[in-house]
């Protein structure tokens, strides 16, 4: 038996290692060349238009579209996240009937009062003052809201004050856009339980949303 074919295998293995080392050395030298350009100079890229992709403007004209605009207009029927629909009108008759149909989903918590607070002093307080009085910062250049303590404000339910921070109300404008149905909700919490000292009505167990 001959084992002359062994003497070879060493030899295939160091073509093969030397191949590999060439191909690793090659490389490292274009990744060092591609990544080296000087400053002024722009470097070379490998596929750029895996990095690069068009960004176009909202409103400047686009290839990619049937109707050659950016912006589209959404489906119909097409509601944003997040978005709950408020059935009712801007009348005093609606502020009234949504007085009587909403509900409080918070109870008065201690973290409920606390982020209502802090709502109210970063939305509110500039016009009706730190405790409700209707003597905010502001309130000597518009006409002077009504204080919460009032005979009139206090009969009004939870639902209407809800209402009137969605809805506005004479020269107050509406709310909606600055602060959620949740983030209002906490607001009414907070009037109602710290600035007109009136129990909160039964809630969603728990105190969270429904």
């Amino acid at each position: 038996m001959s084992y002359s074919h062994l003497s070879f295998a060493p030899a295939r293995v160091n073509r093969r290692f030397s191949h590999l080392s060439r191909g690793l050395v090659g490389l490292a030298l274009m990744a060092a060349w591609g990544c080296g350009a000087r400053s002024q100079q722009r470097a070379f890229e490998y596929m750029p238009d895996m990095a690069r992709d068009p960004a176009y403007k909202a409103f400047a004209p686009n290839v990619a579209t049937r109707d050659g605009l950016t912006l589209q207009t959404p489906v119909a029927g097409t509601i944003a996240r997040g978005y709950q629909s408020f059935h009712y009108g801007s009348s005093e008759e609606e502020a009234t009937r949504a007085g009587v149909e909403l509900r409080n989903p918070y109870s008065a918590t201690a973290q409920t009062l606390e982020e209502g607070k802090a709502l109210y002093q970063t939305y509110c307080m500039v016009c009706h003052g730190q405790s409700g009085q209707g003597d905010g910062p502001i309130s000597d250049k518009i006409p002077h809201p009504p204080s919460y303590l009032s005979e009139r404000v206090l009969q009004f339910q939870p639902g209407r004050i809800f209402h009137v921070i969605t809805r506005g109300t004479k020269k107050m404008p509406s709310y909606a856009t600055q602060l959620s149905a949740s983030e209002r909700w906490k607001v009414v919490t907070y009037v109602h339980t710290s600035l007109q000292n009136l129990r909160d009505e039964t809630t969603v167990p728990g105190g969270g949303p429904r």
